[in-house]
């Protein structure tokens, strides 16, 4: 079963990209992983046991394989398709595929706040 996408709430541009305001830090369960519909693009936003928020692309570059509802082990995500390994806060496969692109999370107020460059 696939997560379905969730969307963005706000956004605003900055030197460094743009700011998406994604709503409630609430939405991604802790130790889980959520989907958003960005710009056009897939991203997966995770959020760990120790508090740490990662964002990576949706899809994984091997089969496109849904990662936001794939196991997370500690800092990896495994893809649901085929076990491929992927470094939350880097984006490097630990199983040889392609790297993913990361990008920058936080969460402000309580809320998650995105940052795609542009």
């Amino acid at each position: 079963m696939s997560t379905p996408l969730l969307s963005t709430s706000s956004t605003s541009a900055t030197a460094v990209g743009t700011v998406h305001r994604l709503g409630s830090v609430d939405q991604v369960p802790v130790g889980e992983g959520r989907a958003f519909a960005v710009d056009g693009r897939q991203i997966a936003v995770f959020r760990l046991r120790s508090g740490a928020v990662h964002a990576v692309q949706a899809r994984c570059p091997h089969k496109g394989g849904p990662l936001a509802d794939g196991q997370i082990d500690g800092s990896i995500v495994l893809c649901p398709l085929h076990m491929n390994a992927y470094e939350l806060a880097t984006g490097c496969s630990t199983t040889g595929q392609p790297a993913l692109a990361g990008y920058t999370v936080a969460v402000e107020d309580g809320e998650l706040v995105l940052t795609v460059p542009g």
